[in-house]
């Protein structure tokens, strides 16, 4: 679409009364990444109330219509998803106004690929429109939604405004204080935006008592009473008490409040075991760990709305009653088949319908098992069929290859889940978002206490894959040549496993952590992985960034399997200081609890790099990452390196287990004691 053009989205689908709007952008220096938001507005163009106004501190309507979803990963950046039940909205809503701004209005200029994209509740993409030509705007309306005569049309918009989110909010009616630097006080302000809808929701989805309207009180008969005069006083004239001023919103963050220190334990040792709602330790078979594993999830996603949503809503299916069955039989002409579980929506009369298919312990799926669901989803008039195992999904590289009937009506959609990923939710709501009551709290904290069992068969991607081992072999004898598809399908891993990474860190920092993707626009992601394995073949390295939100800088690893070395290393912006020296000074009283292995690198401005050494040198003598032909000094390179694990599995010398230490490792000895770069948020929590 071109901007200012509009389309009616009946006439794109059958199937949109469920739309995802997903939000996207790619980042140069891959250190740059916006928020965004949805505001709903009445027949005046303005929102309601501050409650219709959607964004990180208020994520979700109480009734299910607006639902930011969050970021994933796309072969030339990241993508920032909304679920939209337009058939949710109320009635007096006749526009949702999709935007995204910037942290401390920095400029969408240094951001490319700015584009909307809108698909159907069977995740069939509708509609795409980019922005081209954006400098100095710090937030910018993408697309909105609006009625028609009974009908939702799209409109592309692409205003910028050089106010940031303030500006755009208050175009739109919204009071904000835009404060994002002072945080002091501001968790009630924030959250003044979603109270109106949390109060309206409670744990069977009915309406609870402070939100019933009270009855008539029955008329008073009237009875005569003889009239007595009574001398009337008239009062002082008092001045009436000043309104207090409306509460304005805060575009601050929630603070992130951790969980309390867990009471001491009445076990009189350490070999006694807490008893817990789901025990691993007895599972035998595979069998029975994909029983357990499904019906323990799905119990917990009926039970504990906010985590099923938060799970569904990323299939594009409503909000409303969920209901979760293991073990369904279903007809499939001579032999019936059995998927591991069925997910249940009802929302005003009709019912979403979603079939789950489970794998664990590192088992693949099945194409052929998968094929047979999707058919009978289709003849049944089902939704979905989603698969859930250890693997991650990427972006043109599918897990199972399925085919789809074109000449059926109804369209069924495929999505994956990764354990990984279900792990990840729940630590997000269990120990950053809070729930809305303690036996859901419970509930969560037991299912990651399954999930994370050595035992349950649930604990991700740990496996490099068939192609991993001869590889190695090819690197080790230099025999590997550019062209053999096994060093696609080892680049394919790597990607897998650093997008695991990013999700379990992100759980445990309660921050947005993503992978940093450097592609040229329109480059699919099937090239873009054929020419990094061409880089492998070469040079034996795999390479890849993480971005933390808050952290000082990008978080780089690589992976040297010619020399069996694995770096982790950060560049870090030098103090703002007049001398050489008291920026260096400076730097290593950040880095007081580093380890003294830690190499340090001066980076010098348009001479590429200056001295170096380890923290334990330089502690005593910090004058040697002084350039000594008077260079300016622009940053730091610091960097830790370890040997790389052998094997393919999860033991303790595995390659996997060797990635995930180092990024803790990193992150916790350094990046975590680093002053925030001035643009970004500061996450102030420890890995656990």
């Amino acid at each position: 679409m071109i901007k200012g053009a509009n389309v009616g989205l009946a006439a794109l689908s059958e199937n949109t009364g469920s739309v995802t709007v997903s939000l996207g952008w790619s980042s140069p220096d891959g250190d740059g990444d916006a928020d965004v938001s949805v505001l709903l507005l009445g027949s005046d163009g303005k929102v309601r109330s501050n409650a219709d106004f959607f964004f990180y501190n208020n994520p979700a309507a109480a009734n299910g219509s607006v639902q930011l979803l969050g970021q994933t990963p796309t072969s030339n950046g990241n993508e920032d998803r909304i679920q939209l039940d337009l058939t949710a909205l109320p009635s007096d809503v006749e526009r949702a106004v999709v935007a995204a701004s910037r942290h401390q209005r920095a400029a969408f200029g240094q951001l490319e690929n700015l584009r909307i994209t809108l698909t159907d509740a069977g995740g069939e993409r509708l509609l795409g429109f980019s922005i081209s030509g954006a400098s100095v705007e710090s937030a910018f309306v993408f697309g909105e939604m609006y009625r028609r005569n009974d009908e939702w049309k799209f409109r592309a918009v692409g205003q910028g405004y050089e106010t940031g989110l303030a500006g755009l909010a208050t175009d739109y009616g919204i009071e904000i204080d835009d404060d994002d630097g002072n945080d002091d006080g501001d968790e009630q302000d924030a959250e003044a935006a979603g109270a109106a809808q949390e109060e309206a929701e409670d744990v069977s989805g009915s309406v609870p008592a402070s939100a019933v309207v009270p009855a008539p009180r029955p008329a008073v008969p009237v009875v005569d009473v003889p009239v007595v005069e009574v001398p009337v006083v008239v009062p002082a004239q008092v001045a009436p008490a000043p309104a207090p001023p409306a509460r304005r919103l805060r575009t601050a963050r929630k603070k992130v409040t951790l969980p309390k220190v867990p009471r001491k334990s009445l076990a009189e040792n350490d070999s006694w075991r807490a008893a817990r709602l789901f025990p691993a330790s007895s599972l035998k078979s595979d069998r029975e760990r994909e029983v357990r594993a499904t019906s323990i999830l799905l119990s917990v996603m009926a039970h504990v709305p906010e985590f099923g949503r938060r799970l569904t809503a990323g299939f594009g299916a409503p909000s409303g009653h969920i209901e979760t069955f293991t073990e369904v039989t279903l007809p499939n002409g001579d032999s019936p088949r059995r998927p591991d579980g069925v997910i249940r929506i009802e929302r005003a009369g009709k019912l979403w319908t979603a079939l789950v298919e489970t794998k664990t312990n590192g088992n693949p799926l099945k194409a052929q098992q998968v094929q047979d669901y999707m058919d009978i989803a289709a003849r049944r008039g089902y939704e979905a069929v989603i698969t859930l195992s250890n693997d991650v999904a990427l972006e043109g590289s599918p897990l199972v290859d399925v085919k789809i009937d074109g000449r059926r009506k109804h369209k069924v959609a495929l999505w994956h889940l990764s354990w990984a990923e279900v792990t990840h939710q729940a630590q997000m709501l269990i120990r950053h978002e809070g729930v809305r009551n303690e036996i859901r709290a419970w509930m969560l904290q037991e299912l990651l206490q399954y999930l994370q069992h050595e035992n349950s068969g649930c604990h991700g991607f740990q496996n490099m894959g068939p192609a991993w081992v001869p590889v190695r072999n090819g690197i080790d004898q230099e025999t590997l040549c550019p062209g053999d598809q096994r060093a696609v399908l080892v680049v394919e891993s790597w990607e897998r496993l650093i997008r695991q990474v990013c999700l379990r860190l992100g759980g445990e920092l309660g921050e947005k952590v993503m992978p940093v993707q450097r592609a040229k626009r329109g480059t699919d992601p099937q090239s873009r992985r054929t020419a990094l394995a061409e880089r492998f073949c070469e040079d034996g390295r795999l390479h890849a960034e993480i971005r933390i939100d808050g952290a000082a800088g990008v978080l780089a690893v690589t992976a040297d399997l010619r020399l069996g070395k694995l770096r982790t290393s950060i560049d870090v912006v030098a103090p703002d200081q007049v001398y050489p020296l008291s920026r260096v000074k400076r730097l290593l009283k950040q880095l007081g609890e580093a380890p003294a292995d830690l190499h340090v690198q001066t980076l010098l401005d348009g001479e590429g790099a200056g001295p170096r050494g380890t923290l334990e040198k330089l502690r005593p003598e910090p004058g040697d990452l002084v350039p000594r032909n008077a260079g300016q000094i622009s940053g730091f390179r610091l960097s830790l390196s370890k040997s790389v694990g052998n094997t393919r599995g999860n033991a303790e010398s595995g390659f996997i287990r060797s990635v995930d230490d180092a990024v803790d490792r990193f992150y916790t000895s350094v990046i975590l004691h680093l002053e925030p770069r001035g643009d970004r948020r500061s996450p102030q929590v420890a890995l656990a």
